[in-house]
C-alpha cells in the first residue's frame, strides 16, 4: 500500500512534492492529471491523497467526490491558492481532512500526513479491539524441556524472521496460537498488527466478508464498508487457524492473496494491496486432504513452505510438572501439585492435549483445599468421556444425575462437531443460544462439562 497519491497539475511543484515525501519515508505516486489520479486510485490503495483543487481537466471539488466513491477510508487534503479558500472550506463539507493554502511549509505537510498516518494505525487497532475482543499480548512462552517441544521451538526461531510462510500442525489444544503469536513476536513485524481469524468457527457465507471486507451495498445488511482481516493486517501477521475447513473457491481466493498480495473487498472494484504475512494451522491431515481433492495442491505447497508439527501433550509428558506449574501460576494459585497427583497424570492420554490440562487444573484448584492431590485430579472415564464423580445416593439422584449427564454428553460431542460454535449448536440441539449457554454455565458448574 502506498502512502500518499499526489494530484498536481504543476509538473515542477508535483514533482517537488513527491521527492519531498520520498525523502522523508513516505511513499508517493504523483499524477499530472485527475483523470489519471482516478485511474491510479482504483489500482492501488492510498491512505492520502493530496489533491489541487484547481486542474486542468477536472474540477478538484469532482475529483474529490469521485475518489470518496472509490475509497472513503483515505483522507484528502486540499491544496489551493489563497483566492480559492471558500472552495476549499466546500470541499471540507464534502469530506475532505484538510486543506492547505499554497505556498505551504512543506515541514508542516509532514506534520499533517505523519498525524493522519498515527490516526488510522489507531483506528485500525481500534477496529480489531473491537471485533476480536483480544487482550494484549507479550511475547508468549512456550512451556517445556523435553526433546518434542524443543525441536518445534528452534524450527520457529529460524522461520520467525523470514517472510515464510509457515504450516503449524498439530491436534486440538497443543497451542497452535501461541506457536503462531510467537512467531510474530519474534519477527521484525512484531510492532505491526498480528491479526487471528477462526477459518472453521465461522459460516462460510460470513468468512469471505471477514477475510476481505466488503464495500456498502455488497449484499443485504451491507449498511457500511467493512475492513477485512487481510486488510487490517497490513505491515503485520495474518494467523489462519484451521486452515482446511476453507471451501474450495475460498482456497482459491487465499492462494491469490499468497501469490499477488492483493484482493478486491466484495461488491467493490478497487484492488486492495497489502504486505501481509501469512501463518496457517490445522489439525488435519492435509496431504491426505490433497489427495481425497478436499484441499487445493497448488495451496498446500504455498502455504508449506516451512511446516512445524506441534508435538501432542501425551508425547511429551516429561513436561508435565512444568506445564502444571505454569497453569498454576497462570491461575493466581499459591498451591502446589503433588507428586502423586502428577504420576495420577502421566498415565493418562490427554486427547485434549494443553487445553484438557488447563481444564483439569482450573477444576483441581477449586476443589482442592490446600495442595493439589490425586483426589483432586478428576479425569474422563473410559465409558462417559465425562469426569468421574461422585456416585448418586438414591434412584431419584441417579436419574436426574444420568439425565444431566446425557444433556451434557450430548453438548460436548455437539460443540466439538461445530468447533466451539455455539449458535450452530444450539440450532443442532434444538434449542435457544440463551438457553444453551444456561446448560453450558450448569453443567461446567457441577463439573460435567470441561
Amino acid at each position: 500500500m502506498a502512502d500518499i497519491l499526489i494530484v498536481e497539475d504543476k509538473a515542477g511543484f508535483g514533482e517537488m512534492l513527491r521527492s519531498s515525501l520520498q525523502d522523508a519515508g513516505f511513499t508517493a505516486v504523483w499524477s499530472r492529471t485527475g483523470r489519471e489520479g482516478i485511474q491510479i486510485f482504483k489500482k492501488e490503495k492510498f491512505a492520502i491523497a493530496l489533491l489541487d483543487l484547481r486542474l486542468t481537466d477536472i474540477d478538484g471539488i469532482d475529483l474529490l467526490k469521485e475518489l470518496k466513491k472509490i475509497d472513503d477510508t483515505a483522507k484528502f487534503v486540499i491544496m489551493t491558492a489563497f483566492g480559492s479558500i471558500e472552495r476549499a472550506v466546500e470541499a471540507m463539507k464534502l469530506g475532505a481532512y484538510d486543506f492547505k493554502t499554497k505556498p505551504f511549509d512543506i515541514e508542516e505537510l509532514f506534520t499533517l500526513i505523519r498525524r493522519i498516518l498515527d490516526d488510522r494505525q489507531c483506528q485500525y487497532e481500534n477496529i480489531l479491539l473491537k471485533e476480536e475482543n483480544v487482550r494484549i499480548h507479550g511475547l508468549p512462552e512456550i512451556v517445556g524441556r523435553s526433546p518434542a517441544i524443543g525441536k518445534a521451538a528452534d524450527l520457529l526461531s529460524k522461520a520467525a524472521p523470514t517472510d515464510s510462510t509457515i504450516l503449524i500442525l498439530g491436534e486440538s489444544g497443543t497451542g497452535k496460537e501461541l506457536f503462531a503469536r510467537a512467531g510474530h513476536a519474534l519477527s521484525r513485524r512484531k510492532t505491526n498488527p498480528f491479526v487471528a481469524i477462526n477459518c472453521a468457527a465461522i459460516p462460510r457465507d460470513l468468512l469471505e466478508n471477514e477475510l476481505f471486507g466488503s464495500e456498502k451495498g455488497a449484499f443485504t445488511g451491507a449498511v457500511n464498508r467493512k475492513i477485512g482481516k487481510f486488510e487490517l493486517a497490513d505491515k503485520g501477521t495474518i494467523f489462519l487457524d484451521e486452515i482446511a475447513d476453507l471451501d474450495l473457491e475460498l482456497q482459491s481466493k487465499i492462494l491469490r492473496v499468497l501469490q499477488e498480495m492483493n484482493f478486491e473487498r466484495l461488491g467493490g472494484t478497487a484492488t486492495i494491496r497489502v504486505n501481509v504475512r501469512v501463518i496457517a494451522a490445522t489439525n488435519q491431515d492435509l496431504i491426505g486432504l490433497v489427495r481425497e481433492k478436499k484441499f487445493r495442491e497448488d495451496l498446500y505447497y504455498r502455504l508449506s513452505v516451512f511446516p512445524i508439527a506441534i508435538p501432542a501433550l501425551r508425547e511429551r509428558l516429561e513436561d508435565l510438572p512444568l506445564l502444571a506449574d505454569y497453569i498454576i501460576r497462570k491461575f493466581g494459585a499459591n498451591k502446589k501439585i503433588s507428586e502423586a497427583a502428577l504420576e495420577k497424570m502421566k498415565k493418562y492420554s490427554w486427547p485434549g492435549n494443553i487445553r484438557e490440562l488447563e481444564n483439569a487444573l482450573e477444576r483441581a484448584l477449586i476443589i482442592a483445599p490446600g495442595d493439589i492431590t490425586p483426589d483432586d485430579i478428576l479425569l474422563p472415564s473410559a465409558d462417559t468421556g465425562l469426569p468421574q464423580l461422585e456416585r448418586p445416593k438414591n434412584l431419584k439422584a441417579a436419574g436426574r444425575l444420568g439425565r444431566e449427564r446425557t444433556e451434557a454428553q450430548l453438548i460436548k460431542s455437539v460443540l466439538e462437531q461445530t468447533r466451539g460454535n455455539k449458535s450452530e449448536a444450539s440450532r443442532r440441539l434444538g434449542v435457544s443460544y440463551k438457553t444453551l449457554l444456561a446448560r453450558i454455565v450448569r453443567y461446567r458448574q457441577k463439573k460435567l462439562l470441561p
